[in-house]
């Protein structure tokens, strides 16, 4: 039970930082000899963090009821990484992934694509330039964070600095993309 406990403050921390939720809880079991390391306890606890991030963007969930081009496209943006999310557990590859060096290594990599990301200029907003294309692109990127130690919303955040989109936006589109991501 204090396993859980731990591994629940762990993912509760880290869900809303660009660094990966999940290789903290990997990294957190391997050094501390938990037992309750699995992909299944991950997803157990992602499932909180779907929840608290229903909650917090309750208003622009709501609002995707009024703005259907906007869901549209969040939806749309989510596709691909369901996918081969899906591909990754049928073919039982998800297992080679949770490596500690592989860990290291896409933490260390990642993190200076999220540093490179944020030295482009910004001129977008969400509400004018959140474009079918750029939908498709983030989502692209968005397929990496079934690595662990690739961050979901760092990857995001930095596919939509890389298209000019300035940090509160980039961050907002993150945040309504792990909306239907982490439900799936």
């Amino acid at each position: 039970m204090i396993e859980i406990f731990i591994l629940s403050i762990i993912q509760g921390l880290t869900e809303f930082l660009p660094i990966s939720s999940s290789s903290h809880l990997i990294i957190i079991s391997n050094f501390l000899n938990f037992e309750n390391d699995s992909l299944s306890m991950n997803v157990s606890l992602h499932i909180g963090s779907f929840i608290a991030i229903c909650f917090y963007f309750r208003n622009d969930i709501f609002n995707f009821i009024k703005n259907k081009i906007l869901f549209l496209r969040i939806i749309i943006s989510s596709i691909p990484v369901m996918l081969v999310g899906y591909l990754l557990i049928k073919l039982n590859l998800i297992i080679y992934l949770r490596d500690i060096k592989i860990i290291a290594w896409t933490t260390i990599i990642f993190g200076f694509v999220l540093l490179l990301s944020d030295k482009f200029e910004t001129k977008k907003k969400i509400d004018k330039n959140f474009t079918l294309k750029s939908a498709i692109f983030i989502g692209c990127f968005q397929i990496l964070s079934l690595i662990p130690g690739v961050s979901r919303s760092g990857i995001t955040i930095s596919a939509a600095r890389f298209l000019k989109f300035d940090r509160y936006d980039s961050a907002q589109i993150s945040f309504l993309l792990s909306v239907p991501t982490l439900a799936a």
